[in-house]
């Protein structure tokens, strides 16, 4: 079993930065996504994991040993960064066995793995390739298989797509759920992309300034967000987020929202974006700007005066002051 448990971890430089007596679990076999913004502890929370860092307090395990002041090779994991850190004189072949070159893994094993994992992640034409003649799709393939050979039971991933164009990434993003899911390996996966989470993710953890804001599946932090900040993270658009007369925040998702013909919060529509399937379309509501998802083509221009609604079930609250969720007394409109 390779099931990872941080316990009460803290990490600073100085007093600054890092993490602050963060606990989670990433279960055996399951993929966990560390998500947040720049400077949120992400990184920090995975390199303490690989040990990379050390730990001011906490404990970490790996399959039920501590791991916490082991080397990372000690620590019988795999990991991918953000570059691919491809050693440029070798070609596929060599870089993909290089760490099993380094640990005596003998010829015969180290043909029969390189076959295998060069299968896997489609790089068999191309093992005699040096990586200037591979594009970055093909470079991330390369430092995938480099990780997977190591048969490790937990790999290591920070921001691993970040350097590739859109259509990649998604194309990416399908291939590493899928080989996690059939190697069965316990993934750790860090990224500022919640696009990236959401997709891939069996559980989330947001994190904000060092800390966990929120810990649970893509499709409750969506739906449950237990703070204003995760509202606003999670969702394109993000959720809504006004004033509300009774002092708190209210929060609704722009296709929750909906124009009506009469009645309703009044707004002025600011711009609409056409999207294809849908539309987004920015109105001003009492001073605050809301988005409206729509489907297809909208037909609304800037000034135009509507009404808005929504339905009470779909209506999040949130303390002004805190941020945190409120769900009893949803406000009436």
């Amino acid at each position: 079993m390779s099931e990872i448990v941080v316990s009460a971890v803290s990490k600073t430089w100085g007093g600054v930065g890092g993490v602050n007596r963060i606990s989670f679990k990433a279960d055996a076999g399951t993929l966990l996504v560390l998500l947040g913004p720049s400077g949120c502890g992400k990184s920090t929370t995975l390199r303490l994991i690989a040990g990379l860092e050390e730990v001011d307090s906490g404990t970490i395990t790996i399959g039920g040993r501590d791991v916490t002041h082991l080397s990372p090779a000690e620590r019988r994991i795999s990991m991918v960064f953000q570059s691919y850190a491809l050693f440029p004189h070798l070609n596929v072949a060599e870089n993909i066995i290089f760490g099993l070159r380094v640990r005596g893994v003998g010829r015969a094993e180290r043909d029969e793995r390189l076959k295998r994992v060069a299968d896997i992640v489609g790089l068999s034409h191309l093992l005699d390739r040096k990586p200037s003649q591979l594009s970055g799709g093909q470079r991330q393939r390369v430092a995938l298989g480099r990780a997977i050979i190591a048969e490790a039971p937990v790999c290591l991933m920070d921001e691993p797509l970040s350097n590739l164009d859109a259509k990649l990434r998604h194309e990416m993003r399908t291939e590493i759920r899928s080989l996690q899911q059939r190697l069965g390996m316990t993934m750790v996966y860090v990224t500022h992309d919640q696009t990236e989470a959401m997709t891939m993710a069996d559980r989330v953890i947001l994190m904000r300034d060092g800390v966990i804001e929120q810990n649970g599946a893509p499709h409750e932090l969506y739906n449950h967000p237990a703070s204003d900040f995760t509202a606003r993270f999670i969702g394109t658009p993000p959720m809504n987020i006004i004033s509300w007369r009774d002092g708190s925040l209210l929060g609704v998702r722009p296709e929750h929202v909906s124009i009506v013909e009469s009645g309703g919060v009044p707004a002025t529509v600011k711009a609409t974006e056409y999207l294809g399937a849908d539309s987004i379309v920015l109105c001003e509501v009492e001073g605050e700007t809301m988005a409206i998802r729509q489907p297809g083509f909208c037909q609304l221009h800037a000034g135009d005066k509507i009404g808005l609604g929504w339905q009470d079930r779909h209506i999040h609250l949130f303390e002004r002051t805190s941020g945190k969720r409120r769900d009893a007394g949803a406000p009436r409109h």
